[in-house]
């Protein structure tokens, strides 16, 4: 078993809410942001989500945070990159039920597919921050 296939059935059994955001950032990572870009579009972002009020209630795919951030970055190439990247986990999820219907659902809707993305960048700012 592949190191993908093993981390897909290790998601398949404990699929949590943020398991959208998950497969976005591992589906993504063809894609090519430049890091100065990266970087100042998610200091924006997290500046919009300070903002908001309480820092503590976790990102949310529609909120003004990540909205920013997704639209900020967004590009054809870089959208087809992203559904590219969610074919092939699809391929490597079969037989994996929960996993697959994710994907499905994520391909079936390229806005949220490219918003649980442009969130696990803004995750990943908060971590290294």
């Amino acid at each position: 078993m592949t190191s993908r296939a093993a981390w897909l059935r290790d998601l398949e059994g404990s699929l949590a809410d943020d398991a959208l955001v998950v497969l976005a950032s591992v589906a993504g990572r063809e894609i090519q942001i430049e890091e100065d870009e990266a970087h100042g579009a998610s200091r924006r972002a997290l500046l919009l989500l300070t903002a908001g009020g309480d820092p503590d209630r976790g990102l949310d795919l529609n909120g003004r945070a990540v909205m920013a951030l997704a639209e900020e970055v967004r590009t054809v190439d870089r959208q087809l990159a992203l559904e590219r990247g969610l074919d092939e986990l699809k391929a490597a999820a079969k037989g994996l039920p929960h996993v697959s219907e994710a994907l499905t659902a994520m391909r079936a809707t390229p806005d949220v597919a490219w918003r649980a993305y442009a969130c696990s960048l803004l995750a990943e700012e908060l971590g290294a921050g």
